[in-house]
């Protein structure tokens, strides 16, 4: 159809160039003309039948997702494997859930902020804010003083690109929050503006790799979503989140990716927090993840 488009085009581009040949020349032209406008319409038709077809085709490339790395297992959940193990868990009897141990503190309140936002909403109170905050500001330092990278303050509204760029849309713009508006999108994570910093430019390959870290507040709808049900803060429509960001070539991706998991490892080892580390089978790995 692009083929059949450009043929036309080229006639009506030589069909024109003849009819000032033959205005010059004061010779009758309007059978180039009326030639020339027939084109025009056959071209305006075929232009919109191949936008819908390209328009089409771009949805269904949408829909394929990443390809795994070797390494990935295959299969679903039941598949993942645990590589790596990191202190005690606490097993002793009587451990309280965290929203219990928050509301007994007068660290968070859930009932309250439900009131405000509705459900899936966390309000952090006294202590418990001092703690969030404190947090934060322990991530983003250790991130940007100990291990290298550049702090980035994003904005937490993005265009539909933005989105489309990370891998959000088309498939899960039923779990963001949208202004209708503008047609802007709440992000559901930093790493959305992040990524698209450097959207459709050529990057230098001397200033690679580039590590970003950087806060926001990330908003979520889960539609939809198993587990939409959990309790306490663990899942939430608007949390705060540090997120690390590395731009790499393909060679070294396998060894950027062990960096900033470990970068991530450290942050728990630093707060004596256990924790496992688990390689994703590829039934249970994202939609836009290689590994």
């Amino acid at each position: 159809m692009i083929q059949a488009v450009e043929e036309r085009k080229a006639a009506r581009n030589a069909a024109s160039q003849e009819v000032a040949r033959k205005k010059k020349n004061r010779e009758n032209a309007d059978d180039l003309i009326a030639r020339a406008r027939d084109l025009g319409d056959e071209i305006a038709k075929l232009e919109g039948e191949l936008g819908e077809i390209e328009e089409s085709l771009q949805a269904l490339l949408y829909e394929i997702p990443n390809i795994t790395l070797p390494d990935v297992p295959a299969g679903g959940e039941e598949n993942n494997r645990v590589v790596k193990e990191w202190g005690t868990p606490r097993r002793n009897p009587g451990l309280k859930p965290h929203w219990e141990i928050g509301a007994q503190l007068g660290l968070l309140e859930l009932e309250r902020a439900a009131k405000v936002s509705g459900s899936g909403f966390v309000a952090y109170r006294g202590m418990g804010a001092r703690m969030a905050r404190a947090l934060l500001q322990y991530f983003m330092d250790a991130h940007s003083d100990q291990h290298g990278y550049e702090e980035v303050w994003p904005p937490d509204l993005v265009t539909r690109a933005t989105m489309t760029g990370t891998g959000q849309l088309p498939k899960f713009e039923d779990d963001a929050y949208r202004v209708d508006s503008d047609d802007l999108f709440l992000i559901p994570t930093a790493e959305v503006p992040v990524t698209n910093l450097y959207r459709d430019e050529i990057l230098d390959g001397s200033m690679l790799p580039m590590a970003f870290v950087a806060y926001s507040k990330c908003f979520r709808r889960e539609a939809g979503s198993a587990g939409k049900d959990t309790r306490g803060v663990l899942r939430t429509h608007e949390f705060d989140k540090v997120e690390l960001v590395r731009y790499a070539t393909p060679e070294t991706s396998a060894e950027e990716l062990e960096k900033l998991t470990r970068h991530a490892e450290a942050m728990l080892e630093g707060l004596g927090i256990p924790y496992r580390r688990k390689l994703l089978s590829a039934g249970d790995t994202g939609f836009s993840s290689a590994m």
